[in-house]
C-alpha cells in the first residue's frame, strides 16, 4: 500500500509539474514502521514534513468505564480516537499553522487503504469554484456498502451530516442498510479549506464539535475472551456538519477501492480490480462499477489467517 501511495504521489508531481505536498497522519503504533517503509522515497519528505502523529486515548472497561488494564501487553490499553482526530491532531501538532504559513489553502484527505483516491485537478477546481469550505466525495451505495456511513440532511438546519453504523440504534439497522432509502455513502475522500478549518477552531476555543461514537471491542483485539472495552472515536467525515455551506459531490466508483477487512483485501487481489498507469487500484471495466461481494468465515478475520487460503496468491 505504501509503495503504491509513494508511486501515486510521484506520478501526480510529474503530471501536474508541481511539488505537491504530501503528509500522513500516523498513530502511535504505526509511525515508526511507516517512516521506515517510506525511507526509500526521500522525495516524499522526512520527519515532520512527512507525518504528524494523532493522539491516543485509553480504552475504557465496558463494565465500569474505568481505564482498561492489560499488564501482559500495556500497549493494548490505548487506542487511536478514530480518524476524526485528524483535525485536532493537525492543530495540536502545529501542522495546520505550518501549512497555512507556507501558503497552503486547500487539503485533500483520503484513507491510505483507498488506493483509488488521488488528488484530482478537476475535483479541486470544482471545490475551489464552489467556494464551499468542505466537500465530501460520495458514491452510490450497493449491497457491499450498506454498513458504511451514509450522507443525510439535518432536519433542523437543512445542512449535510454523516451517520455511521455505530450511531444507528439496533431497531433502525434495517432502514440504515436500505440502499434505496439512503443512496449515497461517504468515501472518506474529503476536500477541506484550511482557512475555514482554522476559523472553526478559533470559534470553538480550540475544538471542533463532532459526535463521539462508542465502539465495542476487546482489550486484546486477537483475544475475544479478553476484557470487553469501549473505544471512543470520531469520524473525519462527520466534520461536514461543522462547516456552514459544506457540500458533497458524487464520484465514479473508480475513486473508491478501500480495504477495511480481509474480504476487501481478497477482492482487491483478484482480477476484479486493475492497476492503472498512475498506480491507482480501480474496478475492472467488466465489473460495471459493482464490486464483488466476498464473505469469509470469521476465522479468516486477520491477514495471516487469510493468507492460508491463497498460499499461491489470489
Amino acid at each position: 500500500f505504501l509503495d503504491l501511495i509513494a508511486q501515486q504521489v510521484a506520478s501526480m508531481k510529474s503530471e501536474y509539474n508541481t511539488d505537491l505536498a504530501f503528509m500522513l497522519m500516523n498513530s502511535f503504533s504505526t509511525s515508526k514502521d511507516t517512516l521506515d517503509a517510506l525511507a526509500k522515497y526521500p522525495d516524499l519528505g522526512t520527519g515532520a514534513d512527512l507525518e504528524f502523529v494523532q493522539n491516543k486515548a485509553p480504552k475504557v472497561t465496558a463494565s465500569d468505564f474505568s481505564p482498561a488494564s492489560w499488564p501482559s501487553e500495556p500497549g493494548h490499553e490505548w487506542c487511536p480516537p478514530g480518524h476524526g482526530d485528524l483535525y485536532p491532531a493537525m492543530l495540536g501538532s502545529g501542522t495546520l499553522d505550518k501549512l497555512l504559513e507556507k501558503g497552503f489553502k486547500y487539503m485533500f484527505v483520503s484513507n491510505s487503504d483507498n488506493l483509488g483516491a488521488t488528488m484530482d485537478l478537476k475535483l479541486l477546481t470544482h471545490f475551489v469554484s464552489s467556494k464551499a469550505p468542505f466537500m465530501m466525495e460520495v458514491a452510490t451505495r450497493t449491497d457491499a456498502d450498506k454498513k458504511g456511513g451514509h450522507l443525510a440532511k439535518d432536519a433542523k438546519t437543512g445542512g449535510l451530516l454523516l451517520r455511521e453504523s455505530a450511531q444507528c440504534p439496533e431497531e433502525d439497522e434495517k432502514a440504515f442498510q436500505d440502499v434505496s432509502k439512503y443512496k449515497f455513502f461517504n468515501t472518506n475522500n474529503l476536500w477541506v479549506d484550511l482557512v475555514a478549518l482554522k476559523g472553526i477552531f478559533e470559534k470553538h476555543g480550540g475544538s471542533i464539535p463532532m459526535p463521539v461514537m462508542k465502539n465495542a471491542k476487546t482489550v486484546d483485539p486477537r483475544d475475544k475472551k479478553s476484557t470487553p472495552v469501549l473505544q471512543l472515536e470520531t469520524a473525519m467525515g462527520a466534520a461536514i456538519s461543522c462547516f456552514e455551506g459544506a457540500t458533497a459531490v458524487v464520484i465514479p466508483r473508480e475513486r473508491f477501492a478501500p480495504v477495511k477487512t480481509t474480504n476487501d483485501l481478497l477482492a482487491l487481489r483478484s482480477d476484479a480490480y486493475q492497476l492503472t498507469k498512475d498506480f491507482r487500484i480501480t474496478l475492472a471495466p467488466e465489473r460495471n462499477g459493482v464490486p464483488p461481494t466476498i464473505k469469509l468465515d470469521g476465522r479468516y478475520k486477520f491477514v495471516d489467517a487469510m493468507e492460508t487460503l491463497i498460499p499461491e496468491g489470489a
